[in-house]
């Protein structure tokens, strides 16, 4: 089983711009593992790229299936939101590196589940301001922007991310996504060594 390295930030912290430069990169040879959500598709997002898009009844059916690693409800003003992590047969059976986004709520339940020395953390931080104005134009470029729940996730984060409960994760490795290329740069050389 190879490593699975996880994408950790604020929303509209690049995680996605991100991804997606490090997926693409053939010297690093990282596989997608792709998570699960209920919420609905973006403009731009396809079906097993971002997420595997799922209905309320399929979430219950595997969850049923005891295949379920974790799940975050988030109740937002479009009503509950599920994302979750689904043991993946293909990466226990592996042996190449894997690409993730997630959160801190979703790195502890996986690192427990597939063991520390399988899963690395790559915190992405921003400044506050920049990562705001991020979040407002990629809202402006939807086809129906959701403003309410962009400033509920904005302010969430603030919670979601405070230094006790990065500390408490074990997440000491910081990368600063103020400019992507350089920050592309260290999380390449990172994921190389």
């Amino acid at each position: 089983m190879g490593k699975l390295f996880i994408l950790i930030g604020k929303s509209a912290s690049g995680k996605d711009s991100i991804y997606k430069r490090l997926i693409e990169d053939p010297s690093l040879g990282l596989r997608p593992y792709v998570g699960y959500t209920t919420r609905p598709i973006r403009s731009g997002e396809q079906d097993g790229r971002e997420y595997y898009f799922v209905s309320p009844e399929e979430l219950e059916e595997i969850e049923a299936s005891g295949k379920l690693i974790e799940k975050r409800v988030y109740h937002t003003v479009h009503g509950d939101w599920c994302y979750f992590s689904v043991d993946s047969d293909s990466f226990r059976q592996g042996s190449g590196d894997y690409l993730y986004i997630g959160t801190l709520e979703s790195y502890l339940p996986l690192r427990d589940h597939y063991g520390a020395d399988q899963v690395v953390p790559l915190y992405i931080e921003i400044e506050d301001g920049l990562r705001l104005q991020r979040a407002l134009d990629r809202e402006r470029s939807q086809e129906i922007p959701r403003y309410a729940e962009m400033c509920r996730r904005f302010l969430v984060d603030e919670q979601d991310f405070s230094e006790e409960k990065l500390k408490e994760a074990g997440i000491l490795r910081r990368f600063n996504n103020q400019d992507l290329e350089e920050c592309c740069r260290e999380l390449h050389a990172y994921i190389s060594a």
